[in-house]
């Protein structure tokens, strides 16, 4: 018997104020409703909005940014910190809601908290650092000065998905607001709530009131018309629409930062400490039930370490908890969609008609949840099977067995996709020296997934099919903006002076050029 998925703390008159920070006609009718994971019963009928929704929602947001491009960056600050107050101390909220909608373990909603709030220090903190203006030297030492200055973009489009409906949703506003730009959010369907109930908590923290706009309703009536009026688009999904994304931007020719799939590997060299590796395997795996873009999906296993790894990996993944429950009792919980359990159901089944080995795992557990599968582990797969190097997005894993690290590295590199990658290894400078043949936005060195993703003063992002731009770090609030060169001229203009003659002026300067040469000045 399921836990009863609707939070007792979520009555009809919080849903009602949640739906009002929704950008639309209040005479609008369309509704949009989404399935819990926990027992297939609709979560909310919530307000959708419309083409021309989004259109009054960028014009919006762009009044209110104009406004907030002249606060001082302590104001700005400020509000974010208070954000970060109230969501730690609200955290329960959120966390019942991320479950609700979404369906993951207790713990991996949690790490959302986590990693929102410390996106929110950090760029509070040292956001002003990455946006400061740069001196240079101007086309004539002393006469010319030159800074080069970070200016807001405008109005930047947030497109998220709902596998981290806190995280990705939020952790990407947060640098665009602290920049001085207004936003326009497209809450996914699946996860709307989450979304809306952030919305609140910013404006409980004093964000103005019409500066972040969220519209809720399918992808296909409001990305075009999104993308059709920003002046940045920040996309997280597929390759397949992230691609759609990316060309109608460049019609348009505003940028467009994109994170998208992977096939993510793991490498266990032959020095490995296994205990270790398997571990770290389980939970970049397995954490939030494998639909996480930088997940692994395939583990690469040298042939000296192959059989004790194996071992230990099927025994920590057939100790894991599994479930659901709005507690911290589960290891993992439920993929969020019967699309999704498809999905994943149908790469299984692809393999081992195909010949692969399902070493533990391998069924849906509909005794537990509906959308609920067994963390998955096969052995045997090739090229012929969909497993192989396309993205399943859902907790399955395959092995593959190598002779040395230059193959491991060659199956490392397969496929299109190039987001994240892992060595084990007790040799960490060899490991790390191996980081740099593997083509990946980020490679995790003794640890599965987190560290690189955790460590927001360092970019993130995907090469290849996974994507283009970083989130975290420097690029993740310059993104933001426009640098803009701004040069003010001294005393002398520039070009010749009426009483020198053309001719005069350029003899001396091209002697001036050899001089310069000679003192190697620039």
């Amino acid at each position: 018997m399921t836990t009863p998925a609707r939070p007792a703390w979520v009555s009809d008159e919080l849903l009602e104020a949640w739906f009002s920070v929704i950008s639309r006609d209040p005479a609008g009718t369309a509704t949009i409703t989404a399935t819990a994971p926990y027992d297939e019963a609709e979560t909310a009928t919530i307000p959708a909005s419309t083409a021309e929704d989004v259109a009054a929602a960028v014009a919006s947001a762009r009044r209110a940014q104009a406004a907030w491009a002249d606060v001082p960056w302590s104001a700005r600050a400020d509000v974010v910190l208070r954000f970060h107050d109230l969501l730690v101390e609200r955290q329960d909220e959120v966390l019942d809601l991320i479950q609700w909608e979404m369906g993951k373990a207790r713990f991996s909603a949690w790490q959302e908290i986590l990693q929102v709030a410390t996106i929110a220090r950090h760029y509070a903190r040292h956001g002003r650092r990455y946006l400061a203006s740069n001196k240079v030297r101007g086309a004539i030492p002393g006469l010319t000065r030159v800074q080069e200055v970070r200016v807001p973009k405008g109005v930047i489009g947030m497109i998220s998905p709902w596998n981290y409906p806190l995280y990705l949703a939020v952790g990407d506003v947060i640098p665009a607001l602290l920049a001085g730009n207004g936003v326009v959010s497209k809450a996914d369907s699946q996860t709307a709530l989450t979304l809306l109930w952030t919305r609140r908590l910013f404006a409980e923290a004093g964000l103005p009131t019409d500066l972040w706009q969220v519209v809720v309703g399918p992808g296909r009536v409001l990305g075009d018309a999104l993308i059709d009026q920003v002046d940045h688009i920040c996309f997280t999904g597929s390759t397949r629409t992230g691609r759609s994304v990316g060309t109608r931007a460049g019609q348009r020719l505003i940028a467009a930062s994109l994170e998208l799939g992977g096939k993510n590997p793991l490498i266990v060299r032959a020095d490995a400490d296994v205990a270790k590796a398997a571990a770290g395997t389980i939970a970049a795996a397995f954490g939030n039930t494998g639909q996480m873009c930088i997940h692994i999906e395939r583990v690469i296993v040298h042939a000296d370490v192959y059989d004790a790894f194996r071992d230990a990996l099927v025994a920590g993944t057939e100790a894991l908890g599994l479930g659901q429950a709005f507690d911290y009792s589960v290891d993992v919980g439920s993929l969020a969609t019967r699309a999704q359990l498809d999905a994943v159901v149908a790469h299984v089944a692809d393999a081992v008609a195909k010949g692969a080995t399902v070493l533990t795992g391998g069924q849906a557990r509909p005794d537990l949840g509906p959308y609920v599968h067994e963390p998955t582990i096969l052995e045997g797969v090739d090229a012929t099977m969909e497993v192989c190097l396309e993205e399943t997005f859902g907790p399955v894993i395959s092995l593959y067995r190598v002779g040395s690290d230059d193959e491991a590295i060659a199956k490392a590199n397969e496929g299109s996709y190039g987001l994240s990658a892992s060595i084990f290894s007790r040799d960490t400078g060899k490991a790390f020296r191996m980081a740099g043949r593997i083509r990946a936005g980020s490679v995790n060195i003794n640890d599965g997934a987190a560290a690189a993703a955790g460590s927001i003063e360092a970019g993130m992002g995907g090469i290849g099919d996974s994507g283009l731009g970083r989130r975290h770090g420097a690029e993740g609030i310059r993104k933001y903006t426009e640098s803009q060169t701004r040069a003010t001229q001294h005393l002398l203009p520039l070009g010749p002076p009426p009483a020198l003659g053309v001719e005069r002026f350029v003899a001396l300067t091209n002697q001036q050029l050899r001089l310069l040469r000679r003192l190697r000045v620039r």
